[in-house]
């Protein structure tokens, strides 16, 4: 064992020595592997981000959400007001899906607004009590609809952030009347979607929202054009999506369509599309210490040629053509490993970089006590560790051609050479 550990000594001060000795051509050649290394750790994060991003904007829309509509039938059938989805199939889902959380339904109308004698177009949406959960709607100002608004139908209304800009630029609008057709509402709060829907719901820039009870006696359509249920749970949303499916099919006529889906299969797409990426992405990475890899042989080929007398010396002195083969190796692993070792290092900084400057307070919410939140960018060990066994495994492969030739060069001719 003393000699083994003896050997191993030597030949490791020996390459040391050797990399000392042309400090500028290791380092370049180490830049391949640093840059390698650093690409895997940074394509996973970015990957991960992204994933993050998407998952966080769908959950944005609604938690959990299974969403119900009635297909209208072609221009040759009539459309039946049985068909429509109404608040008894609200209440039925409720009763009879344990797995609901909450249920929530509205129906919009366009209309128009004056203010100071301007006329403005807007959607008047009609929403319940749970409406505001079950979209995770962000009250800015003011307040939500409470269960007396709903009971009483009282004639107040929420308006969105954008609205409130256009119609109220230099104060709040809470308490404000607004006209909407013929009738006159009290604005009680102003409010955003967590995650702008563009347009793609009912809630547009331009929405007022009312209780439903009040919008259902102004238009007489005791139904809901778009309808909401919260899964209690991730894993319950496909079984809620078929119960709602039931639900619906045996509280109609036979002919009726409904279209019930959920965000599953987009968050579904979301994730295959960021496991594409990463492997993608890691597939460069790959490529790149591939490319390092190619250097560090080129270099090691150029060394052994530049030191085969050195070699030679070694071989005549009684230096087996195993001392010989480690030595070189243990140079390219140590050019490998140093550079993974470098790479891994930027690889996990810039992240962490990152993450303290996006959680870094304003001095004002310093002052106030308010701690930071946000974003947080993740650091997968995965990829440090795949990055790090990478890059050492690419200097020991792509060094074994230069330092088995070594060992084979024969001492006469190792001697002979100029």
């Amino acid at each position: 064992m003393r000699n083994t550990l003896a050997f191993w000594h030597e030949n490791l001060q020996l390459a040391l020595q050797a990399l000392r000795a042309n400090k500028v051509r290791a380092a370049l050649t180490m830049l391949g592997v640093i840059i390698g290394s650093a690409c895997i750790i940074l394509v996973v994060t970015i990957s991960l981000v992204g994933k993050r991003y998407i998952i966080s904007e769908i959950e944005g829309v609604g938690s959990n959400l299974v969403l119900a509509e009635m297909i209208s039938p072609g221009a040759s059938q009539n459309v039946f007001l049985s068909d429509q989805i109404t608040p008894g199939d609200l209440q039925a889902v409720e009763l009879e899906i344990p797995q609901v959380l909450r249920a929530a339904g509205t129906n919009d109308i366009r209309m128009s607004i004056t203010v100071s004698g301007q006329v403005h177009p807007i959607s008047l949406v009609g929403v319940t009590e749970g409406f505001e959960d079950v979209r995770r709607l962000v009250i800015l100002d003011g307040r939500y609809f409470d269960q007396d608004d709903m009971i009483s139908r009282s004639k107040v209304c929420l308006i969105t952030q954008q609205l409130a800009a256009t119609l109220y630029p230099y104060g709040s609008p809470v308490n404000h009347t607004l006209r909407i057709g013929e009738l006159y509402f009290t604005v009680i709060g102003v409010f955003r979607e967590r995650v702008a829907t563009f347009g793609e719901t009912e809630i547009t820039a331009e929405s007022v929202i009312v209780p439903f009870p009040l919008i259902r006696d102004y238009t007489g359509a005791d139904y809901f054009k778009s309808f909401y249920a919260q899964a209690d749970s991730p894993q319950d949303v496909p079984f809620v999506t078929q119960r709602v499916r039931d639900v619906l099919a045996g509280r109609h006529r036979p002919g009726a369509k409904y279209r019930v889906w959920n965000l599953a299969s987009i968050l579904k797409a979301a994730q295959n599309i960021s496991r594409a990426l990463t492997v993608l992405l890691i597939l460069i990475g790959l490529i790149a210490l591939t490319i390092s890899g190619i250097g560090i042989m080129n270099i090691m080929l150029v060394t052994v040629t530049e030191r085969t007398r050195e070699i030679g010396i070694r071989k005549a002195i009684g230096a087996p053509r195993s001392a010989i083969l480690f030595q070189f190796l243990a140079e390219a692993i140590l050019i490998s490993g140093t550079g993974a070792l470098i790479g891994v290092a930027i690889g996990v900084l810039i992240p962490v970089t990152a993450n303290f400057v996006l959680h870094l307070p304003p001095v004002a919410d310093l002052l106030s006590g308010v701690m930071p939140g946000g974003i947080v960018i993740p650091i997968s060990w995965f990829s440090v560790v795949l990055a790090f066994v990478v890059s050492c495994a690419t200097g020991l492969v792509f060094g074994y051609l230069p330092a088995d030739r070594a060992a084979r060069l024969h001492p006469t001719e190792a001697l002979r050479y100029e």
